[in-house]
């Protein structure tokens, strides 16, 4: 099953997961030992990054490790710079409109 990404990264514990795993591989023993939840629950938001193609699973003996995939992190990072380009140009706007005013005060 495919999961939309968007609806992955909108929960808190999945976005922290996704923190922890991009600095290395880990066990979903490891990831558990970094939260306040079972261990089921951990492996549940794991296998929702897994199927949204956030994480992979690499296969060490008999451990799963689970790491970032940058690619798709890139793909969120693309479709949000269309934001970050009209962010940025009404922020100037703004500055542009308050720099007016404060010179009109003085």
């Amino acid at each position: 099953m495919r999961r939309d990404v968007f609806q992955a990264i909108a929960d808190p514990t999945r976005r922290a997961i996704i923190t922890l795993i991009a600095l290395q591989a880990m066990t979903p023993n490891t990831v558990a030992e970094h939260f306040d939840i079972t261990r089921q629950a951990v492996s549940k938001h794991l296998r929702i990054l897994t199927e949204s193609n956030l994480v992979k699973q690499e296969y060490k003996g008999r451990e799963i490790y689970y790491s970032l995939e940058i690619e798709k992190m890139k793909e969120i990072d693309q479709w949000l710079n269309q934001f970050r380009a009209i962010w940025e140009t009404r922020f100037n706007q703004l500055d542009h409109v308050l720099s007016t005013i404060k010179k009109q005060k003085i």
